[in-house]
C-alpha cells in the first residue's frame, strides 16, 4: 500500500554502488563478463546511476583490477551514468582515456581512516585530491562530474564518535576544491536519525546546499533505512544503495553491508516516492548475482519477494 508522508521529496535518485563498492569486498574476483552483465541488468531494472568500477592499483583492490577491460563493455548503455572511483591523477588518466564522464574521489573525515585507506594524513589526502578534481573540472568540453565521497562521517572504529564540526571541515574542503556532489558515508553503520539531521543542518549553515548532498548508509545496527528517512525529511534526494545489500569496506573490518537497494525501493514505493526502478527486475538481478557469488542475498526484501515466488 502506498501512503505518502508529508514534506518528503517526490523523486529520489538512487546511486547504485553494488558493482563497485559491493564487489570490491569479495574474497575472489568476479569475472569481468559477470560484472558487465550485472551492470546491464541493473540498468535494465531502471537504475540511471550505476557506479561501475575503480581505477586503483590492482594490488590495492584486486577484485577491481579489470577496470580497463570492464568499462568498454558498458559502452552500449545509453542514458545511464557510470561513475568510477579515481584515487589519484594516474587513476583519473586511466578513466578519462576510456571516456569516463563521472568520477569520484574518496576522502575520510578522520585521521585514522585516512592512514588505513590511503596511507596519508587527512590533510595530505585532501592535498592529493585537489589537483585531481581541478584537472577533471578543467576540461569543460568533457563536462566531467566529480563526486566527493566522505567516509567515517558518524563514527570511526579507531577514534569513536566523529565530531560534526570535523566532518563539516573536510566536507567543505571537498566542495571548495570543485566537487559537484558530496556523499556522506556512515562507513561502520553507527549513525542514528538525529545525528544525520544535525550533520545536514551544520553543512547547510556552512554553505553546502542540500541538493548537492547524497547519503551512504551501512546497516550494521539496522539503522540504514531510518537514517535515510531522516535525510529525506531534510530534503536529500540522492541515496546510495547496493543491489542485494552487497559490500562493506575492506579497510574497516566492522563495516557490514550497504543499505540494500531493494529495501530502499520498497520503503520509497510505500511512501509514494518515485525512483524509476522496477522492483521485480531489481530483485531478480540480485537473486541472479547471489547465485554467481554462491550465497543468498542479505537483503530482507529480496528474500521476502523471492520466497513469495517459490
Amino acid at each position: 500500500m502506498t501512503v505518502p508522508a508529508p514534506d518528503l521529496p517526490a523523486r529520489v535518485r538512487i546511486h547504485e554502488v553494488g558493482a563497485r563498492d559491493g564487489l570490491q569486498n569479495e574474497k575472489t574476483a568476479v569475472p569481468t563478463e559477470v560484472k558487465a552483465e550485472f551492470i546491464h541488468r541493473l540498468a535494465d531494472a531502471g537504475l540511471t546511476t550505476v557506479e561501475a568500477t575503480s581505477f586503483v592499483r590492482p594490488e590495492w583492490v584486486p577484485q577491481l583490477a579489470d577496470a580497463e577491460q570492464l568499462f568498454p563493455l558498458l559502452g552500449d548503455l545509453k542514458g545511464v551514468h557510470l561513475p568510477v572511483l579515481v584515487p589519484n591523477a594516474r587513476g583519473l588518466d586511466r578513466a578519462l582515456a576510456l571516456g569516463a564522464h563521472r568520477v569520484a574521489v574518496f576522502a575520510s573525515a578522520t585521521e585514522s581512516f585516512a592512514k588505513a585507506n590511503l596511507n596519508r594524513s587527512l590533510d595530505e589526502a585532501l592535498a592529493m585530491f585537489e589537483p585531481v578534481v581541478a584537472r577533471a573540472k578543467a576540461d569543460r568540453a568533457a563536462k566531467v562530474h566529480v563526486r566527493g565521497y566522505l567516509s567515517m562521517c558518524f563514527g570511526d572504529p579507531w577514534e569513536g564518535a566523529v565530531p560534526v564540526h570535523q566532518v563539516v571541515r573536510v566536507a567543505k574542503s571537498l566542495m571548495d576544491m570543485g566537487c559537484d556532489e558530496l556523499s556522506l558515508g556512515d562507513t561502520i553503520g553507527v549513525a542514528t536519525p538525529g545525528h544525520v539531521q544535525d550533520l545536514l543542518s551544520e553543512l547547510n549553515e556552512e554553505g553546502v546546499p542540500t541538493d548537492r548532498i547524497g547519503v551512504h548508509f551501512h546497516d550494521t545496527y539496522g539503522q540504514a533505512l531510518a537514517n535515510t528517512l531522516a535525510a529525506l525529511q531534510h530534503g536529500v534526494t540522492t541515496v546510495d544503495a547496493s543491489a542485494g545489500g552487497l559490500g562493506g569496506c575492506p579497510y574497516a573490518k566492522s563495516a557490514t553491508g550497504n543499505l540494500a537497494t531493494e529495501d530502499l525501493v520498497w520503503m520509497l514505493r510505500g511512501l509514494g516516492i518515485d525512483t524509476g526502478v522496477d522492483l521485480g527486475r531489481l530483485t531478480a538481478t540480485s537473486v541472479w548475482m547471489a547465485e554467481q557469488l554462491g550465497r543468498p542475498s542479505p537483503s530482507r526484501t529480496v528474500r521476502a519477494l523471492n520466497h513469495q515466488e517459490q
